[in-house]
């Protein structure tokens, strides 16, 4: 059996990773970190079924019996964005997610402050991933 290291490749890893500097790898960190800090503290009181998180959810129109399986999604969702291999698909299910949020706040009428936050956080997940992906900068 032999095995076959093709340093090119290698190289053109290593090169990839060189090139991205250490404050931006540190920016796209730190927004990742608020963007799952603030989704991770509404995931976890929609698992736990805090009463905030059922009243704020039957108020918006959702059944109770559905706020774990929301949180479990939500928290799902977190992880997969997290890890650097799946964060694509973890910011695609977060958008959605967000998605949501947007719509129900503006089927409820609510205030236009509420509606522009999950826009943010839509906006700033998907800095982190285009800040720490080469391939995603070289497409804009």
């Amino acid at each position: 059996m032999y095995i076959v290291v093709d340093n090119q490749t290698n190289l053109h890893r290593m090169e990839t990773i060189k090139k991205t500097s250490k404050g931006i790898l540190w920016t796209s960190y730190i927004l990742q970190g608020i963007v799952i800090f603030m989704l991770l503290m509404g995931a976890v009181n929609n698992v736990l079924q805090t009463e905030t998180a059922v009243k704020g959810a039957v108020e918006m129109g959702y059944p109770s019996e559905y706020v774990m399986a929301l949180g479990m999604i939500l928290v799902v969702s977190i992880v997969l964005y997290t890890m650097p291999k799946t964060m694509f698909i973890g910011g695609l299910l977060i958008t959605a997610w967000l998605g949501g949020a947007v719509a129900t706040h503006v089927i409820h009428k609510d205030h236009m402050t509420l509606t522009i936050y999950p826009v943010i956080f839509g906006v700033l997940v998907w800095v982190s991933v285009l800040l720490r992906n080469k391939k995603l900068r070289a497409l804009l």
